[in-house]
């Protein structure tokens, strides 16, 4: 009996990596890529009308973050499976996308055929994530921010005043003012630019 091949969906919002990394898969003969994602949000929206067997994804790109697109594939209860694909190590960042139950967590400068073999095991059920990560993550200091002092947080970062902020999220503006409080005091930051860059830096956006 033929086993068909997996089916593989690649999101990266750098277009000569994409293709890159969709054409050294595309040479096994048991992958079969089914899309390209741009951005989060396309990635999602592909992963939805296609639902391919695995997701390789980088974390930060335009809309939704890889991590983003892994809750919502949780949340949903979509069958597909994700493995980050990412430049960043921060410890952050991997605790998130393992609450977000991504299978696989591979950094950029790893070789074809640990990607490869990730594929292949996060197919069959199981998982690809580097020891060394694990070891990291168990000495890393644990996410203070709550989901909703994370999404202050984000949209403050990009310029958005308080009350901007509020409508956009339904909140009033002395609540997110109280929400960017107690984000700076959990981070030890002394202003919100300051709590912004302190989350960023440790993966917590």
């Amino acid at each position: 009996m033929t086993m068909r091949p997996i089916r593989v969906l690649v999101a990266e919002d750098q277009q000569l990596v994409l293709g890159a990394i969709a054409a050294l898969l595309a040479l096994e003969d048991d992958i079969d890529i089914v899309g390209q994602a741009r951005d989060g949000d396309a990635a999602l929206v592909t992963v939805r009308r296609l639902v391919p067997d695995i997701l390789v994804t980088d974390i930060e790109m335009p809309g939704r973050s890889g991590i983003d697109v892994a809750d919502a594939i949780a949340d949903e209860a979509l069958p597909t499976r994700t493995i980050m694909l990412t430049t960043f190590g921060r410890m952050g960042y991997f605790a998130r996308a393992r609450r977000a139950g991504v299978r696989g967590y591979l950094l950029k400068d790893a070789p074809i055929d640990e990607l490869l073999a990730a594929i292949r095991t996060v197919a069959s059920g199981g998982r690809a994530i580097s020891p060394a990560l694990i070891a990291a993550s168990e000495q890393a200091p644990p996410d203070p921010l709550n989901p909703r002092e994370r999404d202050v947080l984000r949209l403050a970062e990009s310029g958005l005043s308080n009350r901007d902020i509020g409508d956009t999220l339904g909140l009033a503006a002395g609540t997110v003012r109280n929400y960017l409080s107690d984000a700076g005091s959990k981070l030890g930051a002394g202003n919100r630019i300051e709590a912004c860059r302190i989350a960023r830096g440790s993966g917590w956006l």
